[in-house]
């Protein structure tokens, strides 16, 4: 492990499966087989990446699944990928700034837990941070906290190349095969001092 953060938590982890943990981004959509950002990961790596993405995930459906998908799965490291669909479902019901700070509260409060729930059962945890200027602007300092409060690895800005870039998204938010390979390998960067 040499050339580790110390303040990671759980660099002796004993799990045997990275895990990507997250929403559309993570399931990959328009993705054809290969293609989605954890499989691009897994060929980087040359080990077995696990997809637990699933589309129009939020932070609170995470925590409801994150037994059966993430905690049962003997993880050694999950890379966390969550909030978009918060923000999507929520933003359309705000009706003033005082009630999106609430609302802002409770999705990092969730992020948190789940976090937490990862790194009580001895894996590593990685958050990454899905804001853009014009998406989720401003969120990258709470991503960061939270993964300095909790000692998690910090991935930062993994669609800050794709979002403004036509060529590289399906639609209006989902990159498209070129788009997963640049978050693959942002990932790639990240978490490669701590994969063994």
């Amino acid at each position: 492990m040499l050339g580790c953060s110390p303040s990671v938590r759980n660099l002796d982890s004993r799990g045997k499966n990275i895990i990507c943990f997250g929403d559309s981004i993570t399931y990959g959509v328009d993705a054809q087989e290969g293609e989605d950002y954890p499989s691009v990961l897994s060929g980087m790596l040359k080990r077995k990446v696990i997809n637990a993405g699933l589309s129009g995930d939020t932070t609170e459906g995470a925590l409801a699944r994150i037994d059966k998908d993430v905690l049962r799965k003997d993880p050694y490291l999950v890379i966390i990928e969550f909030g978009g669909d918060d923000f999507l479902d929520k933003v359309p019901l705000i009706p003033n700034n005082a009630n999106r700070i609430i609302w802002v509260k409770d999705t990092l409060n969730n992020l948190e837990r789940i976090v937490a729930c990862i790194q009580k059962k001895g894996a590593i945890a990685a958050v990454c941070d899905t804001s853009v200027d014009c998406f989720m602007r401003g969120y990258r300092k709470y991503f960061e906290n939270i993964a300095r409060k909790k000692k998690a690895i910090f991935v930062p800005g993994i669609l800050a190349d794709i979002f403004n870039n036509p060529g590289l998204k399906y639609d209006y938010i989902h990159p498209n095969k070129k788009g997963y390979r640049i978050i693959a390998k942002k990932i790639y960067q990240a978490i490669k001092p701590y994969v063994y």
